[in-house]
C-alpha cells in the first residue's frame, strides 16, 4: 500500500497497517458517539442508559434545541425503534460495540469471546449510530447532518 499527500509518498506498507487502526479508531468512535448519546451497558450485559456522569463529560442532555427545549438521553426504545429490523438484533448489535471496545481495544483481556455474529452486528450498529446522531441530535438542533459518506472512484 501506497498513501501520497500532493502527489508525494507519504505512508508505505501493508493494507492491514491501515486497515487495522482505521476499523478500531471508528469502533471507538462508535462508543464515544453512543455514551455521548446516553447509551451504555448494563452489568447484566444489557443495554440500558447512563445513571450518572461525572462533571468533565459532555452529555446530549447538555444541550437544547433552537427553541429552548433541552434535549434527553437516547433510551434504549428509541434506540431499538429507530432500526428497521428486528428489536433484539438492534440492541445486541450496540451492545457489540461497547464489548469489543471494552475487551478488546481499550484493554485486552481473555473475556472477549470472538463470536461468528460480532462482524455482522458491528456493521448494523456502524450504519445505525449515524442513524442516531442525525435523528437525535442534529435534526433537532436545526443543524445539518454531516457529509461523512465516503466517495469512490473506479480504479485505472
Amino acid at each position: 500500500m501506497e498513501l501520497y499527500a500532493d502527489g508525494k509518498l507519504v505512508v508505505e506498507g501493508t493494507l492491514q497497517g491501515f486497515t487495522n487502526p482505521a476499523i478500531e479508531a471508528g469502533l471507538m468512535h462508535c462508543r464515544a458517539l453512543l455514551e455521548f448519546l446516553g447509551l451504555c451497558v448494563k452489568r447484566d450485559g444489557r443495554l440500558g442508559n447512563v445513571g450518572s456522569r461525572r462533571t468533565s463529560d459532555i452529555g446530549i442532555e447538555q444541550f437544547n434545541t433552537p427553541s429552548g427545549v433541552p434535549l434527553k438521553m437516547v433510551t434504549v426504545d428509541d434506540a431499538a425503534d429507530r432500526y428497521p429490523g428486528p428489536r433484539d438484533e438492534a440492541e445486541s448489535a450496540l451492545v457489540a460495540i461497547f464489548r469489543v471496545t471494552n475487551k478488546g481495544l481499550a484493554h485486552v483481556t481473555s473475556e472477549l469471546h470472538d463470536s461468528p455474529q460480532n462482524g455482522r452486528l458491528i456493521e448494523i450498529a456502524s450504519r445505525g449510530v449515524p442513524v442516531l446522531m442525525v435523528g437525535c441530535f442534529y435534526k433537532p438542533m436545526g443543524v445539518p447532518a454531516p457529509d461523512y459518506k465516503l466517495s469512490q472512484r473506479p480504479r485505472a
